[in-house]
């Protein structure tokens, strides 16, 4: 249960006459509800207020059921209208029966002599659920005299009828005018704050009688017409009284249950990234001595991409990159250059694995084509970032390129089943491997990654870790759409098991994070 869920229970309570015991000694709300009458007589024969065409009178029968008399119209049995039972010495009636409510009105803007004097405007998102106690904009005593505009009582409770803000509540603490999608009420004989958590607690029935769709609205006739169950006057107080006490600590809890909400909706995710470090750092399987090195395993890719070069099928690096340690530092090598990159290290791996940039894992780096392909009703799925966006190739709703465009591709463009894609435009970061045997292209805002020998999956659990994803943050440049330029992606260090070890890790990730997903 959620801190608005727990108040809102609270307000039921309270308007149903279980918050707070009855006390048999109080002046029951019936003998409240002939006091409310005759002063509402009073007032309409003074003019202060106008007489309602139909007004509603609610008793109970002589069967004990609730009735209601509107206007001149004989009664009628409401049970099936009444919410739920109520104390015996408590009252039904309508909301429009315990005072005169009336909406505001917004001055012509057109004419400025209507503004910037010192009676308070209020527009109904300057309602707090509380006590108003400020409000920024002022009209003056000529729209007050030209207009409809109705100035409100210090203590009216304001209700709002349009919008977004539909169902919001407030209490003026100083004299107020209002705009006409608020509604007001200076309750007779009735405790005002009372009036007010009524009005709270129908928040939700009210927002779902709003009617229209860009600006939904609830209207004072609905308003008006509003069943209200009505304790005698001491009661009201008393549930009041109570209801304060313990607003703190339903604030309190729902700090807390957000709080708490939060953290259990993000842990399995950063759990997740813990475990995914923790693999990548050597500290998730046992190291085995027996495994032959990652150095062994980083001599055969480089034999492969020797071979490959010598096929014609790939470019020779001039500054490929050979890492290697060296009076306990490590050093890279690139061309005939040495430089120690102690500084680059983000971790300690273990003596059997090696650092090496993710350029040297693989046969190719490359993104799609920089030229915008012409599209065809149907053909060779074109996918762009929003097609893996979910970290998985979604064919669905894809663009289409003709096959003689996709003939014409260079094969370090074209995706194959353990080949991987990596977004570096927009949403960059995003590793998706290819699982799927599918014919298609991508966008140049998708980089295409050939691993050689590594484990794929392997490779896609060190690139989803959070150390690569800070990586990419300060790699990417540009200001609309930020971008991990393909030679920072080529950069990016890996560390690297031996060959049996990585097969062991994904074997341990496999059971772990199937748990986490439970």
């Amino acid at each position: 249960m959620t801190g608005q869920q727990l108040k809102n229970s609270i307000l039921q309570m309270a308007v149903q006459g279980k918050l707070v015991p009855q006390d048999p000694n109080d002046e029951p709300a019936s003998v409240l509800l002939e006091r409310i009458r005759a002063e509402k007589e009073q007032l309409i024969k003074e003019g202060k207020i106008k007489k309602e065409k139909n007004p509603s009178i609610i008793f109970r029968g002589a069967d004990n059921l609730p009735y209601e008399k509107i206007g001149k119209n004989e009664p009628v049995c409401i049970a099936d209208d009444v919410p739920f039972e109520i104390p015996d010495s408590w009252e039904w009636l309508r909301l429009g029966s315990i005072g005169d409510w009336g909406s505001g009105a917004t001055p012509s803007r057109s004419v400025p002599e209507y503004y910037g004097g010192d009676i308070p405007w209020l527009k109904t998102g300057d309602l707090n659920d509380g006590h108003i106690e400020y409000i920024p904009e002022k009209i003056s005593h000529l729209a007050l005299e030209k207009t409809s505009v109705r100035l409100n009582p210090t203590g009216s409770v304001l209700i709002a009828m349009y919008g977004a803000t539909i169902g919001k509540v407030g209490i003026l603490t100083f004299p107020a005018t209002t705009n006409q999608a608020c509604c007001a009420c200076l309750p007779i004989e009735i405790y005002n704050e009372y009036l007010f958590y009524f009005l709270m607690s129908q928040k939700v029935a009210f927002v779902k009688q709003g009617e229209g769709g860009a600006q939904p609205n609830i209207s004072k006739a609905k308003i008006v017409a509003t069943l209200m169950p009505l304790p005698p006057l001491a009661e009201q107080y008393r549930i009041v009284a109570k209801i304060k006490e313990v607003i703190p600590h339903i604030e309190y809890y729902g700090e807390i249950h957000s709080s708490v909400s939060s953290l259990n909706a993000s842990f399995p995710n950063l759990l997740k990234k813990s475990i995914l470090q923790e693999a990548v750092q050597g500290k998730l399987v046992p190291q085995d001595p027996t495994d032959e090195p990652a150095s062994v395993l980083l001599e055969h890719i480089r034999a492969e991409k020797e071979q490959l070069i010598k096929a014609g099928k790939i470019k020779r690096d001039k500054n490929e990159s050979i890492i290697f340690r060296r009076d306990n530092s490590h050093y890279e090598k690139r061309g005939s250059e040495e430089v120690c990159i102690d500084d680059e290290i983000p971790f300690e791996i273990p003596e059997n694995w090696c650092w090496s940039r993710l350029s040297s894992l693989c046969k190719s780096i490359v993104d799609g084509d920089h030229q915008a392909p012409p599209q065809t009703v149907s053909g060779i799925p074109f996918i762009v970032i929003s097609n893996v966006s979910a970290g998985k190739i979604d064919f669905t709703n894809t663009r289409f390129v003709s096959q003689v465009y996709y003939d014409n591709l260079p094969e370090s463009r074209i995706p194959h089943r353990n080949d991987i894609l990596f977004t570096v435009t927009g949403s960059y970061g995003i590793v998706i491997p290819v699982d799927v045997d599918n014919l298609f292209c991508f966008q140049r805002h998708i980089a295409l990654l050939k691993p050689l020998e590594i484990a794929t999956d392997f490779l896609v659990t060190w690139l989803s870790t959070p150390i690569v994803c800070e990586q990419c943050k300060n790699y990417a440049t540009g200001t609309a759409q930020k971008t991990v330029g393909l030679n920072s992606l080529k950069n990016i260090l890996i560390p690297v098991p031996p060959i049996k070890e990585q097969g062991r890790i994904l074997e341990r990730l496999k059971s772990v994070l199937h748990l986490i997903t439970l």
